[in-house]
């Protein structure tokens, strides 16, 4: 089921730039750093998903493929179909993964055609599906990339650098309000009025360095001194509008549940608590946890649960594991499982 001629983090695996081979896509520049990525929660992924019917697991995020391997290897009962909109990513993947022939099918696509993308493979029902989100350790390192406030590059943070705005369109076209909500909303950030009037009057802005400097003498003395760089949070709510990672993924949720075969499970990493809060609420609506439009009346009739939760709240890594990788220390996972009935 592999198909290199169609490819559009983690896990002690490199990146090197593949010679072009069919369509496989290439990276920009094939002088960047290795793409290396730690893959977070893998053991409780892993056991997640170990207790999934045979079948295909979607990997909805695959980045380059870490937890994907981890997978394949640890169970002969399971393929993969794994998705990613970045083409650097899916070239490494497509070279991590390779060793696995026709249990590994990979796909240039947005999580939110899941459910066109399985059905295209003729598959009706998958096992399991994993969300990975948010931005990768490699897409954060490599400065051409435009993620990173510490390194300087060109202001682009698209996932899939073959559409789309980049973020110095938003940044310099936008008006004062819309981006002031867009700090807001996707940032939490306190200081956004103070912040977007700043970059007003800088504009036009066209590297990362720049940005971050301007966020920085943007936000008060006191507020630079705690809570790390002062621009993370607006650095991480431009990238989630310009990939649009929350309108999305309440869709690409329900797309996941609604595929899962009668005991499959869906796992989701977050470490945003936007997405987190999204994933929350759309994992206990469909365990028929839906909340009484007010306090004092009842639940609304009719709800049917699809799913049981696996556990209680939202799982986070261990001490161990955000001393040896401290990037993991935002995870958020949590995980549901199909019930018979439902399907």
């Amino acid at each position: 089921m592999f198909d290199s001629s169609l490819v559009a983090t983690r896990s002690g695996w490199c990146f090197e730039p593949m010679t072009d081979s069919g369509d496989i896509p290439t990276a920009e520049s094939e002088a960047s750093p290795r793409f290396e990525h730690v893959p977070v929660m893998c053991d409780e992924v892993l056991d997640v998903l170990a207790e999934v019917p045979p079948g295909l697991v979607v990997d909805a995020t695959l980045g380059g493929g870490g937890h994907s391997a981890a997978l394949l290897a640890a169970n002969d009962h399971l393929s993969i179909l794994g998705l990613d909109r970045d083409e650097m990513a899916l070239q490494a993947a497509a070279k991590r993964l390779a060793p696995y022939g026709d249990r590994v099918a990979v796909r240039h696509a947005r999580f939110d055609d899941l459910e066109a993308t399985v059905r295209s493979l003729g598959h009706t029902r998958v096992s399991g599906c994993l969300f990975d989100l948010g931005v990768s350790s490699p897409q954060l390192d490599l400065a051409e990339r435009g993620f990173s406030f510490r390194n300087d590059g060109p202001l682009d943070m698209r996932m899939d650098r073959s559409r789309g705005r980049t973020a110095a369109d938003l940044v310099n076209t936008a008006d004062e309000r819309t981006l002031a909500g867009i700090l807001r909303h996707n940032g939490d950030e306190r200081h956004a009025v103070r912040i977007v009037r700043a970059i007003l009057a800088n504009r036009p802005i066209s590297t990362t360095a720049e940005l971050a400097e301007i966020v920085r003498d943007a936000v008060p003395a006191p507020a630079r001194r705690k809570g790390g760089h002062p621009a993370r949070r607006t650095f991480q709510a431009i990238r989630i509008e310009i990939n649009d990672e929350l309108a999305i993924l309440a869709d690409a949720i329900g797309q996941a549940i609604d595929l899962l075969a009668p005991r499959g499970r869906c796992a989701v990493l977050a470490y945003h608590s936007g997405e987190d809060r999204i994933v929350k609420r759309l994992f206990r609506h469909a365990a028929g946890e839906v909340p009484p439009p007010r306090p004092d009346l009842p639940p609304p009739p009719g709800v049917v649960a699809e799913v049981r939760l696996l556990w209680r709240g939202a799982a986070k890594p261990s001490a161990a594991e955000i001393d040896r990788n401290p990037r993991s220390e935002a995870a958020r996972f949590r995980a549901v499982e199909k019930l018979v009935e439902a399907a």
